[in-house]
């Protein structure tokens, strides 16, 4: 692929065959920094929209903070775990564009690739990728995945580069309007943190004339239970498929420390414009990799993931507009069940967004 060619958000790729992306590996797996992981396998040759330009993202190994990449697309692909111990983060995996190639036409299918009889270049064989994917250190596995190298695949990105917004808007990534209203909530947040005496009006007045757009109590809130208190729970035993609702804000305040916490999870602002919609439960989180360490977390207290839930870094001081939408993760207490009578309203979900990909 050409690269002054930049693909945008709802073109129509190809992935490339497996012999094809191997042979754009280095010894590690990786190209320029970034993995190539076992469980993109399953997707070689098939036709994929794309949902967003990754030319940004968030790193999370570190102190969080955005980051900057090249030539790199997410597809609605994520990853199902099957190579990194069954970890449930579900990510959405990042391609890069030489894994990839355009389809000028949806509505013609790609003619039939020819085979090839070349072989990846030595020192990188799909056993090497799998390799890569995990280590022994000291009796313990560590997992390497794009998650855990996301900051090496990555360079700097300040975030008053007026160019990476520009970007999220010419990419298909971000609307205009929601562009606007971001840049505005930064602006008052901003003002009402600035320590002269109008911080707590504005975040009252916030809080008194939200309805005005439709939006929730002010977002960055937290609870009144002292840190050193127990916080509640709920145990709802909630399985795949099942449909919830979120409850309101003011509700879910009412079970955090004043730390923002419970039960240890912290509760994020990008949950905020879901609180009272209804959504399918996708699965169950009991373990997930550790980015930091690349070691596998057990998750004491149990938590769920929602269909079409994720982050959209809507109000992150250093990171708006990310698109890498990581599930949000959610306590049982902040949802409840509905009953399976009751239907799910067109508006409830975002059906475009697809949570995971199976492959045909």
């Amino acid at each position: 692929m050409p690269k002054t060619r930049k693909l945008n958000a709802g073109d129509w790729i190809q992935v490339k065959s497996k012999e094809e992306i191997l042979r754009t590996l280095d010894d590690k797996g990786q190209l320029e920094g970034m993995p190539f992981m076992p469980e993109m396998f399953a997707f070689c040759g098939k036709k994929l929209q794309v949902r967003a330009r990754a030319h940004k993202t968030c790193d999370t190994v570190f102190p969080i903070r955005g980051r900057s990449l090249s030539d790199s697309v997410h597809l609605d692909t994520r990853c199902d775990g099957s190579a990194h111990g069954g970890c449930q983060a579900s990510c959405l995996l990042f391609w890069k564009t030489a894994w990839i190639e355009a389809v000028p036409d949806v509505k013609t299918a790609p003619s039939p690739r020819a085979a090839t009889s070349a072989v990846a270049r030595p020192g990188c064989s799909e056993d090497d990728v799998w390799r890569h994917a995990s280590s022994q250190e000291s009796g313990e596995t560590i997992y390497a995945c794009q998650a855990t190298r996301l900051p090496y695949a990555t360079g700097d990105l300040n975030w008053w580069d007026v160019r990476q917004y520009v970007e999220d808007y010419t990419s298909g990534n971000v609307g205009l309007w929601r562009i606007f209203c971001s840049f505005v909530y930064r602006l008052y947040y901003s003002l009402s943190q600035a320590g002269i005496g109008v911080g707590r009006p504005m975040r009252w007045f916030y809080d008194k004339a939200h309805f005005l757009w439709g939006g929730s109590l002010f977002p960055m809130k937290f609870g009144t239970i002292p840190p050193n208190q127990p916080t509640p729970a709920g145990d709802l035993n909630l399985q795949p498929g099942e449909l919830v609702r979120i409850k309101s804000h003011e509700e879910i305040l009412r079970t955090l420390n004043t730390e923002g916490k419970n039960r240890g999870m912290a509760w994020d602002s990008e949950l905020v414009p879901y609180c009272g919609g209804k959504y399918r439960v996708l699965k169950r989180v009991t373990r997930i990799i550790n980015e930091q360490s690349g070691k596998m977390q057990e998750i004491k207290n149990p938590c769920v993931i929602l269909d079409s839930v994720v982050c959209e870094a809507r109000y992150s001081a250093c990171r708006l507009f990310c698109p890498r939408a990581i599930y949000s993760w959610w306590r049982e207490i902040w949802l409840e069940r509905v009953e399976p009578e009751t239907s799910l309203p067109d508006d409830a979900r975002k059906p475009e967004r697809k949570a995971v990909l199976t492959p045909n």
